[in-house]
């Protein structure tokens, strides 16, 4: 017993040790291959297709490496032998009708390619291996008619995934579309699939060919055969678009048929909200508070209402608040809810000292240390603006110690990296942000990549001061609201001999990154006074100077909005709006510019 069990053991581990050999050896094989060197590549091919016959990839690759070396007849000769030993493998005559194929034998190659199609009237088993191999082989048409035809002759099987992709690469959009939407008939459980691959051609622009065809595709799919899957569809579709307030129309379709479920119009609002829409944003949230029987649902509705109310200044945003506290009491419940109203007392009513004490109240309240942590990050916030920098960091110390790897963590970094900014502490700024560049969370990224570049572009060479401590002091003065005071010291920046005291310092000039930075930053204090032309004015001399780099975008989009929505001047803002659209494509701005500059030049937005 003992023996054969040894025997087996043994048996076992040469079978293991022969499998890693053969699939060492391939990928030598492959290496080669890869670099052209066919004839070392066909020695280790013929040698692993010997000892496994049945594996198509060494068959596959062997024959490959014959038709690159001009080994036509040695391929030719290979798979007759083997079709005659098993005729039933039909789709080798692929591999035939394509060796004919490449000396030019269009007639020979078209014989064997029908060979191929044919043989699915008696098993149309085969359909996904020849349908794979015309694919491979780049036969588009071919692979489209044989998995056509197996589904023809096997109505189980469902290749219409394969089939829009062959149209994808074609560009056949429409038939792609159709066929998508044809699996999603068959089966509702290739719906999210149909999305990712979709969204490969889905852009953010409505009036792209291929969005329109979709829409086209799905609209007529609903009328034959309104299904859900369709209204689902669209409202992603239009989401893709930034039209939301289109995608709510489909979302209160689908809730009519199904009222139970509100998480869909939930993450709609804030995607809404996230884009500026809070049109539709409010529209979503709305809906939500007339539906919704769940408090915490209730909650969260009107918690981005007040938000929608902060981001328009509405002036009765402070009394909307105090109605919420009064209905839903303030509570664990109601901690977002407590914050949301800290910040808006501390930078846009400029009470700082009563939004302390509401945080402080709520810290009473919370129960998680996640809770915790945003009360305390908040509170990190309104210390910064009081001035109160090194309490403000111990708040922020104790979220990175306390909740260390959360997105929390790190937001609380980057905030002592800027507190430590504010300061003047650029060292420990930038050793702070420069941990960050590589965040999990891409907007602390980027944040954190801009900060570094500030300070490492602008810091202080030879101890020759840069102006940089002054440009810190102004971007505090900005964050805590104080814009005379904010202008006065970038005005030291721009003409330090206006100043007695500012002898030390030449100035910031044109060519240098501080002087854009300084501008940009005064533009956006001229918006805050409703001095736009002085804002036009501060743009204009980044734009003069030929030094803007990463801000252009941020100049021409901020130009674009003061001309359209302050200034009234159309021909400027449309003269903006196309810069953005045609210098930088990959803008964050571009979809925001493109719509606006459609609408303003009198297009019919679809």
């Amino acid at each position: 017993m003992k023996k054969i069990v040894a025997l087996f053991l043994l048996s076992i581990s040469t079978f293991s040790f022969s499998q890693e050999k053969d699939q060492s050896e391939f990928f030598i094989a492959e290496s080669y291959y890869r670099q052209g060197e066919y004839e070392k590549a066909t020695q280790i091919y013929k040698k692993l297709y010997d000892k496994s016959s049945f594996n198509t990839t060494y068959l596959n690759r062997l024959i490959s490496c014959y038709q690159q070396t001009d080994k036509f007849l040695i391929a030719e000769n290979l798979l007759k032998e083997k079709i005659n030993k098993n005729p039933s493998q039909t789709y080798l005559y692929v591999f035939l009708g394509y060796n004919f194929d490449k000396q030019q034998f269009q007639e020979l190659a078209k014989n064997n390619y029908d060979k191929a199609i044919n043989s699915l009237d008696e098993n149309a088993a085969y359909g996904g291996i020849i349908g794979r191999l015309f694919k491979d082989y780049n036969k588009l048409d071919l692979a489209i008619t044989t998995y056509q035809k197996s589904m023809e002759k096997n109505p189980s099987s469902n290749y219409n995934f394969q089939i829009a992709q062959i149209y994808g690469e074609k560009g056949d959009f429409k038939q792609m579309f159709e066929s998508y939407i044809n699996l999603v008939d068959k089966n509702a459980n290739y719906l999210n699939l149909i999305q990712r691959y979709s969204s490969k051609y889905i852009t953010d622009d409505p009036e792209n060919e291929t969005n329109i065809l979709f829409r086209k595709t799905l609209l007529r799919k609903s009328l034959s055969n309104p299904k859900e899957e369709w209204n689902i569809l669209l409202s992603w579709l239009f989401a893709q678009q930034k039209d939301y307030s289109k995608a709510l129309i489909q979302e209160k379709a689908l809730y009519q048929r199904n009222p139970i479920n509100l998480s869909e119009i939930i993450s709609l609002g804030k995607l809404a909200y996230e884009s500026k829409d809070f049109e539709a944003a409010q529209k979503c949230f709305n809906f939500i508070n007339e539906k919704s029987n769940l408090k915490e649902e209730k909650i969260e509705a009107n918690l981005y209402l007040v938000k929608i109310l902060i981001a328009t200044e509405n002036p009765e945003t402070e009394n909307f608040f105090l109605a919420l506290f009064n209905k839903f009491g303030k509570n664990a419940a109601t901690i977002k809810l407590q914050v949301t109203y800290a910040e808006y007392l501390t930078f846009n009513k400029n009470k700082p000292e009563q939004a302390t004490i509401v945080l402080e109240e709520a810290l009473t309240y919370a129960k998680s240390k996640f809770d915790k942590g945003r009360i305390k990050l908040k509170l990190g916030d309104v210390l910064v603006f009081r001035g109160k920098f090194n309490k403000a960091l111990i708040y922020f110390s104790q979220i990175q110690t306390q909740l260390k790897g959360s997105e929390l963590a790190q937001e609380a970094r980057f905030k002592v990296a800027q507190t430590s900014y504010y300061k003047g502490d650029f060292t420990w700024a930038k050793v702070q942000a420069k941990v960050l560049k590589s965040s999990t969370t891409q907007l602390i990224a980027n944040d954190a990549v801009d900060l570094f570049l500030k300070i490492t572009d602008n810091e202080p060479v030879d101890s020759i001061p840069s102006g940089l401590k002054e440009f810190a002091r102004a971007e505090l003065l900005f964050y805590q609201n104080k814009t005379e005071e904010a202008l006065q010291q970038l005005e030291i920046l721009l003409n330090p001999k206006k100043q007695a005291k500012a002898d030390f310092f030449n100035g910031a000039k044109p060519g240098e990154v501080i002087y854009d930075d300084v501008l940009y930053l005064q533009a956006k204090l001229f918006i805050k006074q409703d001095k736009f032309l002085e804002a036009i004015a501060s743009l204009e001399k980044i734009i003069a100077a030929d030094n803007q780099g990463f801000l252009t975008d941020d100049i021409y989009y901020m130009m674009a909005e003061t001309y359209n929505n302050h200034l009234k001047n159309t021909e400027k803002a449309q003269e903006y709006y196309q810069k953005i659209i045609f210098e930088y494509s990959s803008s964050i701005y571009l979809v925001d510019a493109r719509k606006k500059y459609r609408k303003l030049r009198g297009d019919k937005v679809q």
